[in-house]
């Protein structure tokens, strides 16, 4: 009997720990709204994006996951100017996840580069000699550029089932180096994205 008692109890400490490990994810893909608080300094105010991020992480264990992550943000005002602005981010780095049953909070340090994009209308006041009109415009400036890139942060997700989990938040310090001449010309933005994780 006694033989019986403990075979029947290494079956179910067995097929517990089994499933444990079957709910540990190797893939996850992440899709969601992205809000980046935007610093692009040379005396420029700051300003509001708002976009979307994805990302992939392929976990090798339970902590830790190797993530590729992409993103892409517009304005539309930079100061009271009307700006058509974009980013687009593409990220790479590890995350390291601490599983707790439903929740699962991580941090991750990422690192990549960004394109920036953008037009906005000049206003003129003179031109052949004439006022122009208040509020007509004078000419358009555009310019794009490429720039290194990275991201240091982390959020939680919460479980909904085995296979899908509700990102509720991931904070980012978002660093950029567009227009770079000397030290100083960096960009200390702030991003933060909910959204929805699948799990594979």
């Amino acid at each position: 009997m006694k033989r019986w008692a403990l075979l029947c109890g290494f079956v179910l400490l067995f097929s517990v720990s089994a499933r444990a490990q079957e709910e540990i994810p190797k893939a996850e893909v992440f899709a969601g709204y992205s809000y980046i608080r935007g610093n692009a300094g040379f005396g420029i105010p700051e300003f509001n994006m708002h976009g979307g991020s994805a990302s992939f992480s392929y976990d090798p264990n339970s902590w830790l996951g190797i993530v590729g992550d992409f993103g892409g943000y517009h304005t539309g005002d930079i100061g009271g100017v009307s700006v058509d602005g974009n980013i687009y981010s593409y990220l790479f780095g590890p995350k390291i996840a601490f599983r707790r049953g439903r929740w699962t909070p991580f941090v991750q340090t990422l690192f990549g580069g960004a394109h920036v994009s953008g037009s906005a209308a000049v206003m003129s006041g003179v031109r052949a000699g004439r006022v122009r009109p208040q509020g007509s415009p004078g000419f358009i400036v555009s310019g794009s550029e490429n720039a290194f890139a990275m991201a240091v942060g982390g959020g939680i997700d919460v479980n909904a089932t085995n296979l899908i989990a509700i990102r509720l938040v991931q904070a980012e310090y978002f660093m950029t180096r567009f227009g770079v001449v000397n030290s100083s010309d960096t960009q200390n933005n702030i991003r933060v994205s909910v959204g929805v994780v699948f799990r594979f």
